[in-house]
């Protein structure tokens, strides 16, 4: 029986981050290889502001930080342990307070923090680097209140932490554009050819603002931070831009975090003086960082070896009764055709295949007459991992594809600026396959099997085998085939 309750329920865990600007509690749902974040909160705290002038932890940031912890040991009442993580940052392990300050926590709350050094925080970084892009390369940099993490991808070894942000120089106080440079440049230069990249993967909530405003400023249509890519010349024009601003600027900027007036333009700094000294040509915002690298090292081996936007795709689509069975057997029903063609993403092709079959039931609870836009916009700004935003724009207009034979998806703003005709095109074909495959077997993953689809001298030929012929007939079969054949314009052959 191929209807049946979900077999993977998942499980949750906690991510208490008491970082030199803000703590934070995250709790996440863990289905596989797939991270979901289903409760975010935050306090910004400054608990570093302080650091550099007196070598101690700020007291209101402090009181600031425990209330907050207090609140979210509250929302935590019960939870297991083992699924808990309460960890520390570069604030908290260099302030002469910040043992003391650890105490009273388990004092007040009976939670134990784990402080990292500086070490484990970079490795810590580069784990969650490759929890949302698996493939990545190059060198992550983290930037958090008080310091700076440089570690190298994809061995995710002896990474580097440096004073540089922006409380460690001179954060709240306005920006001394000289002085702040030259410090800078002095504390990278002897360690710029160990980290020397031409990708550059920036964690921290600084430079994911920064990549929010050039999102504004580019007009670019599609909202999500995670892998959103930057040149260096236009990261350069950025930094420079906000360098420049005063606080009374940029509260007019909208959409910037008020609480963080005081902090970007030294994180704007710090980001092009590391473009010039590592021989950056791209930057790759992550959404993810330390916690999600922490999670990442919590997962056992076979959880961790598997695609995080497989598992993605088939966690988004799941509903209570159907299993994934059916995205299965289409992807190795389709496979052979779009084996054969020329890849449009390169190695990726296979993966953004496998992905698509396993959205082919998202569907399943949503209005027919809604179904193909509602699959769309949800697959476009879904928080799945391990996909660029180019290939998130493919697997939505799949998912439309799978649903709709009108040749263009909704949001033909944002598929049209990262997405090329020929890749338009495959997706249309992809989902248009994935459409004929469920409907052939009426979403019995069993029966796909007893069909074949197949790409011989220009014509696609669907048959059956023998004594099975029945699938072919009625209406609706040549109908979904022929759509198939003319997105792949190749000639139809039934039988």
């Amino acid at each position: 029986m191929w209807l049946r309750a979900d077999s993977n329920p998942g499980r949750q865990a906690a991510v208490i981050d008491i970082g030199s600007n803000s703590v934070r509690l995250v709790i996440y749902r863990l289905e596989g290889r797939a991270i979901w974040t289903v409760f975010n909160e935050k306090a910004l705290a400054g608990l570093g502001r302080d650091l550099t002038k007196t070598g101690r932890l700020s007291l209101d940031g402090g009181e600031t930080a425990l209330a907050a912890i207090r609140r979210f040991r509250a929302v935590l009442d019960g939870w297991p342990p083992e699924d808990l993580y309460v960890v520390a940052t570069a604030a908290v392990r260099e302030a002469a307070d910040g043992p003391a300050f650890v105490q009273r926590i388990h004092d007040e709350t009976g939670l134990k923090v784990r402080v990292l050094s500086g070490e484990e925080e970079a490795h810590y970084a580069a784990l969650g680097v490759l929890a949302g892009q698996p493939d990545a390369t190059g060198v992550v940099g983290d930037l958090g209140g008080s310091s700076l993490e440089l570690i190298r991808l994809p061995d995710a070894q002896d990474g580097a932490t440096l004073p540089l942000g922006p409380f460690a120089l001179g954060a709240p106080a306005p920006l001394d554009m000289d002085r702040t440079r030259k410090a800078i440049d002095q504390v990278l230069r002897p360690v710029a050819a160990r980290f020397a990249s031409r990708e550059f993967h920036a964690v921290g909530g600084g430079w994911r603002n920064l990549g929010l405003l050039h999102m504004r400023m580019a007009d670019y249509p599609l909202h999500v931070a995670h892998q959103y890519e930057i040149s260096r010349a236009e990261a350069i024009d950025l930094a420079r831009f906000v360098a420049r601003q005063s606080r009374t600027s940029l509260e007019r900027i909208e959409g910037l975090s008020k609480k963080r007036y005081d902090t970007l333009p030294y994180s704007a700094v710090v980001l092009e003086t590391l473009i010039e000294r590592l021989g950056v040509e791209r930057i790759v915002i992550s959404a993810f960082g330390v916690r999600e690298g922490l999670l990442l090292e919590g997962m056992g081996a076979e959880d961790r070896a598997k695609d995080p936007l497989i598992e993605g795709c088939e966690s988004l689509a799941g509903v209570r009764g159907f299993g994934s069975e059916l995205g299965h057997a289409v992807e190795a029903w389709l496979t052979p055709v779009f084996a054969g063609l020329d890849p449009v993403f390169g190695h990726r092709d296979p993966t953004l295949v496998a992905a698509a079959c396993r959205l082919a039931e998202l569907g399943a609870r949503l209005h027919p007459d809604h179904r193909a836009d509602l699959a769309f916009d949800q697959v476009l700004r879904a928080p799945i991992a391990g996909m660029t935003h180019a290939e998130r724009a493919f697997l939505a207009s799949v998912a439309f594809a799978r649903h709709s034979s009108a040749p263009n998806p909704p949001d033909t703003t944002t598929v049209g600026r990262v997405l090329t005709v020929e890749r338009r095109q495959r997706a249309r074909a992809l989902g248009a396959a994935i459409r004929l495959g469920c409907d052939l077997a009426g979403r019995n993953p069993k029966l796909l099997p007893r069909a074949s689809l197949t790409n011989e001298d220009g014509r696609l030929r669907l048959s059956a085998e023998p004594g099975w012929r029945d699938m072919l007939l009625g209406e609706q079969t040549p109908k979904r085939a022929n759509t198939l054949a003319q997105a792949l314009k190749l000639k139809l052959q039934l039988g």
